[in-house]
């Protein structure tokens, strides 16, 4: 573990100011993000000193209030680089808060290509639309924050690739107690966001199974989060053997773990909601025996983007330590790999829960490594008898949730989770924070579609067609869920119901090549965590 202590999570190089009084020796590059309106720029009081210079550029150039651009100060500014960044419309029936994130991810990518490095970010003024756009500032923060990310493997390679900023500061928030809680919480999301990208974006090799344990555990060693490791073989057979019959086409170095991780809230405060997260941790898909053919391998390394959510997830957690919040998370690790070993289809295995599974399709893994520690929460629910649970399954898991969303979440509740109304709830913190969910619904066609053939198995993984070739793709694999781990036994109708939402990141958790989103941890700290800790807009 030592070997990755100096490797911790990507710090925010934040410099606070203690005024509006800003020091121009202190930055190099005035990040201006703008709403422009009918009568004039909204913007900070600082920034009305550049208003007649940057009108003037407007008057010659038609695109300026739409792309923005670059503006060198006459010498008299000792800041001589600006940039400036317009929001754009916000007003029509599409907007939404992701014109403030790109703004800022655009203002500072272009400040960074000038030769910033001390970057000062105007926080935009939004007037009237202050009630609609109420967590305007946080996306606008984070969207910075997303820009000078580096990815782990440039920062090991040594110091000349880590920073690209020295420090970024922000002005123009409402008010001081504002400014402390947005800045507060946007760091939180952001580490854990970083966390995402490192296990998420790294390679497959970086980023094994057996690499990412140390990473974890050094992670949070010394924090108010427990972690536990099984890589004990026998273990995992015995105990999560829909995960372990797709190990088995992997090499020793390649081998699976789970990291189970606890969150605890501080103080005697009674805990009154209870999450489970599970997050696909395929850390390289091949197919298996249904190999992908003809060119679809490439970018396979990202499929393990749902663990990496989960523990980055904890890690925001810890920074903001909600109380009366209690959170359970499962990492299964494992590589979908081809070798004489690897489970083919038509093979039988029995689920943790009792249930019989007949393999259809190798390259529907990720259903088959998560259901067994779902089936281990489920236990742990109600043997536990934790209050108002909450389970979640976090995965790139269907290409079909590609062509349904293009590149939003798919989000679907069981019947408790559905009464609870939490698909909306969470659609809804999505949309304040530029997070964005699409809300689709598991249907009884779906379970019947999973209903064993034979007399041989009680469910049928997957039909031999990739999930974008089969109707209700993403639907189908949420049912599967249900029915495998044994949940579907705790719908409306049982005496111990448990909600139940399964999360399709496959096409929100960022794009590749690029840098990966971290998608959904701002929307679940915004929805779990805000209302423990952010003060009211």
């Amino acid at each position: 573990m030592d070997d990755v202590k100096d490797l911790q999570e990507q710090k925010i190089p934040l410099k606070l100011l203690k005024d509006t009084n800003v020091d121009p020796t202190d930055y190099d590059c005035m990040i201006v993000i703008a709403i422009r309106a009918s009568n004039g720029y909204l913007s900070a009081p600082c920034y009305q000193e550049f208003l007649p210079i940057l009108t003037d550029v407007r008057n010659h150039d038609d695109y300026f209030d739409k792309d923005g651009g670059f503006v060198l100060l006459p010498p008299q500014h000792k800041i001589r680089r600006l940039v400036y960044s317009p929001v754009g419309p916000v007003n029509r029936d599409y907007d939404d808060v992701r014109r403030f994130r790109d703004a800022a991810y655009k203002g500072l990518k272009r400040g960074l290509r000038a030769g910033a490095q001390k970057p000062i970010v105007i926080i935009p003024t939004v007037g009237h639309y202050a009630t609609q756009y109420q967590f305007y500032d946080v996306a606008t923060v984070l969207g910075v924050y997303e820009a000078i990310y580096t990815p782990l493997e440039n920062r090991e390679r040594g110091t000349e690739f880590v920073d690209k900023v020295r420090h970024v500061s922000f002005v123009n928030f409402a008010n001081e107690q504002r400014e402390r809680d947005v800045i507060k919480l946007c760091e939180a999301i952001e580490r854990g966001r970083n966390v995402a990208r490192d296990i998420g974006g790294s390679d497959p090799e970086r980023m094994s199974s057996i690499k990412i344990v140390p990473y974890v555990c050094s992670l949070f060693e010394g924090t108010s989060i427990k972690v536990e490791v099984i890589d004990d073989k026998e273990v995992i057979k015995r105990d999560f053997p829909c995960l372990a019959i797709v190990d088995r086409g992997s090499l020793e170095r390649h081998s699976a773990r789970i990291i189970f991780l606890t969150y605890e809230p501080p103080g005697e405060a009674e805990v009154d909601t209870t999450l489970c997260l599970i997050g696909k941790g395929v850390t390289y898909d091949t197919g298996g025996a249904d190999v992908k053919a003809g060119g679809i391998m490439a970018g396979m390394h990202r499929d393990k983007c749902g663990a990496a959510a989960v523990a980055g997830f904890f890690l925001t957690l810890d920074i903001l330590k909600p109380k009366g919040l209690r959170v359970f998370g499962a990492l299964p690790l494992v590589r979908n790999s081809i070798g004489p070993d690897m489970y083919v289809a038509d093979e039988l295995v029995t689920a943790r829960s009792g249930v019989r599974v007949r393999v259809g399709n190798t390259d529907a893994e990720g259903r088959m490594q998560m259901v067994d520690s779902l089936c281990y929460f489920r236990e742990k629910i109600l043997s536990e008898n934790h209050p108002n649970p909450q389970l979640f399954t976090i995965a790139t898991l269907t290409g079909h949730a590609c062509l349904a969303a293009g590149e939003y979440s798919i989000i679907m509740d069981n019947g408790p989770a559905r009464k609870e109304q939490l698909s909306r709830k969470i659609q809804e913190a999505g949309e304040k924070i530029g997070d964005l969910f699409d809300v689709s619904t598991i249907r009884r066609e779906d379970y019947e579609f999973n209903k064993g053939k034979s007399e041989y198995e009680d469910i049928l993984q997957c039909n031999n067609l990739p999930s974008s070739r089969t109707p209700r793709g993403h639907q189908i694999p949420a049912a599967f869920l249900l029915q495998v781990s044994g949940l579907d036994k705790n719908g409306l109708d049982s005496d111990k119901p448990i909600a139940f939402s399964h999360i399709d990141i496959a096409a929100s958790s960022g794009p590749f090549p690029g840098i990966p989103s971290g998608s959904p941890i701002p929307a679940f700290a915004l929805h779990y965590l805000v209302s423990r800790q952010l003060v009211d807009p």
